[in-house]
């Protein structure tokens, strides 16, 4: 699961094509279809970034076996086409899973070239349980609220209080929502797709999902393959380790690119004045988390809330020198203000956060298996930190309330597919939340899939993120079905952009803006 390989190949170019048949899974066997929709009726809901953006609901079974029972809403946007060759919805979205992707149209018809976005209705949506669909999850309102008791059970009386915690979450979704819980799961929202498909009057739809998103596109693609023109995966899920073994994988991961933000900052020694060691900045980091498990931070940053504070570096570089600036000043200046400022930015959650944070435990909790004994948790989770222990209790904690979830499970998604026109998957090479080796798994399991490269990349969502090379395979893709074709692992490779500036120096004043609306969107986790 940690390999880093290199990967270089010569390179030809394929045009989307014919399909061929697939075994037969009886686990994947397409429920019934989704109950005919009338057509969304579409208003201006225009933003300063977005003008053209327009807004829309649509009603769908909460179950899609029983079309004719009760209904959930799904809010929609899109950015229209004004192009005459039209080619059809790009339904898109960003992750999570809990992540709303309205906004996500406008941003990517903007950050698309002109030419290729005229040629879609560009299509977001909330996923059910999410944002302005509805029902919206809120299942406990302010569990994340500071300060929580420390992420690192070294007593029993800690582990005590994070078990309390997770099983209080748990219990609080069965009680809230025992007819909803069910059928917030990745399959239905797959369905839901279909029926926004079916609602926009389109034999076959286009798809772009990042994180999250691509495993629900590769679970829709399974599910309906004769309905799918074009694919587009972004950092990409391991489907063959959902969602307990991804979840510990992440946390090698993460520690990694924990360990190259402390190389960054030795780098920049002249700005930020914490050594030129790695290993001692990492120490020194570890000592912050100690102090500020003893005494939090302006009462709101406490070790918990340092590492939800620092997460979000694991996701996107461009946030390095924030954090950099903050870790400093707490530790040469003994200035917390820099700190609790950074918490507010990425970490702290609001109502929308616990919205995200409560479907995301939803569907991974019912999507698949989870251990059910704390034992084996445990027991997993310090073998982790021995050799990783960056985030590794910490994913466990916000994962826990899947160990005491009141709903039964459903089997993971056999995702292979050989019935597809050739799709297009791109992947970080030191990607932490959905490391590499997903990207080289779900490129073998798709046939006629191409697998586009960022070598040394380590932030998570690479297209429309300023590579200009990522995002010529993306356009040549979207404008005509041409996929790049090479003879090793990868069939492209674009070298990574280069990591940020300090904020001191003239060439960074903020991350780039199209890298940081991005990332504000994706949001965290998956």
């Amino acid at each position: 699961m940690r390999k880093r390989a290199a990967v270089l190949g010569g390179v030809a170019v394929v045009v989307a094509g014919t399909l061929s048949a697939v075994p037969a899974d009886a686990s994947t066997s397409p429920p019934a279809p989704p109950a005919h929709a009338a057509n969304p009726t579409w208003e201006k809901c225009g933003t300063t970034d977005y003008p053209t953006l327009q807004c829309a609901s649509l009603k769908v079974p909460l179950d899609h076996a029983n079309p004719h029972g009760k209904p959930v809403t799904l809010a929609l946007s899109r950015v229209p086409h004004t192009a005459k060759n039209y080619q059809g919805p790009l339904l898109v979205n960003p992750g999570g899973p809990g992540a709303g992707g309205l906004a996500l149209a406008g941003f990517i018809a903007s950050a698309l070239p002109k030419e290729v976005a005229a040629q879609y209705d560009i299509v977001g949506f909330d996923p059910r349980g999410v944002g302005a669909s509805e029902p919206a999850l809120d299942c406990e309102p302010g569990h994340f609220a500071p300060v929580r008791a420390d992420s690192l059970p070294t007593t029993r009386a800690l582990e005590k209080a994070g078990l309390s915690h997770a099983k209080a979450f748990a219990a609080a979704c069965g009680k809230k929502y025992p007819r909803v819980l069910p059928y917030i799961d990745t399959i239905s929202t797959a369905q839901d797709m279909d029926a926004i498909r079916e609602a926009l009057g389109a034999k076959r739809i286009n798809y772009f999902g990042y994180s999250y998103g691509t495993y629900l596109g590769a679970v829709y693609a399974r599910i309906h393959p004769d309905r799918v023109r074009r694919l587009v995966l972004d950092s990409i899920v391991d489907p063959t380790g959902v969602w307990y073994d991804d979840n510990l994988a992440q946390d090698h991961a993460f520690n990694d690119r924990h360990r190259a933000l402390m190389a960054w900052i030795a780098k920049h020694d002249s700005t930020y004045r914490l050594g030129t060691d790695p290993e001692r900045i990492e120490a020194a980091w570890y000592a912050m988390r100690a102090a500020l498990a003893r005494k939090p931070a302006d009462g709101k940053v406490g070790a918990y809330e340092l590492e939800d504070t620092f997460i979000p570096g694991g996701y996107y570089n461009g946030y390095w020198p924030y954090l950099a600036e903050a870790f400093a000043a707490y530790v040469n200046d003994k200035n917390a203000d820099p700190l609790v400022k950074a918490y507010q930015n990425f970490a702290a959650m609001d109502a929308s956060g616990d919205n995200s944070y409560s479907v995301y435990t939803a569907v991974q909790c019912r999507d698949t298996p989870w251990p059910r004994d704390w034992h084996q948790w445990r027991e997993d989770t310090w073998a982790v930190y021995e050799k990783t222990p960056f985030m590794a209790w910490n994913n466990s904690w916000y994962n826990a309330p899947c160990a005491f979830w009141p709903t039964g499970t459903l089997e993971p998604v056999n995702i292979a597919n050989n019935k597809l026109p050739p799709t297009l998957l791109f992947q970080a090479t030191d990607d932490a939340a959905t490391p590499y080796e997903g990207g080289v798994t779900v490129h073998r399991m798709i046939a006629r899939s191409s697998l586009v490269v960022e070598q040394g990349g380590g932030n998570h969502g690479i297209t429309l993120n300023g590579n200009t090379c990522l995002d010529k395979h993306l356009a040549s893709y979207l404008a005509d079905g041409t996929v790049p074709r090479g003879h090793g692992e990868a069939d492209a490779v674009c070298e990574a952009l280069p990591d940020p500036e300090p904020l001191s120096t003239a060439k960074a004043a903020s991350p780039a803006a199209d890298g940081a609306t991005l990332h504000r969107l994706l949001g965290f986790r998956r």
